[in-house]
């Protein structure tokens, strides 16, 4: 089962919420997850993410891939993102 943690859309209509979540690859973007990692609201003026660390790195640990979007979150959170091999 191919892994990645990336976004899904929650919200209303023009005022966008993501959850940062673990799912099945070839589950649609708002469809099914695993488990929930955290959070991001870009309608704030500092675009505000949260993430569990620890959780994030299990899943990467098990072979989880990270879609571009996510690393950048990680990145401004100062968490070494793998790189793609």
């Amino acid at each position: 089962m191919p892994l990645t943690i990336r976004l899904t859309r929650t919200g209303t209509k023009k005022r966008p919420r993501y959850r940062v979540v673990a799912t099945d690859s070839r589950n649609p973007r708002d469809g099914r997850y695993i488990e929930i990692l955290g959070s991001y609201d870009p309608t704030k003026d500092a675009a505000e993410a949260t993430l569990d660390l620890a959780a994030v790195q299990r899943w990467i640990d098990k072979g989880a891939q990270v879609t571009p979007t996510v690393k950048t979150l990680m990145q401004k959170q100062k968490v070494e993102a793998p790189s793609a091999e």
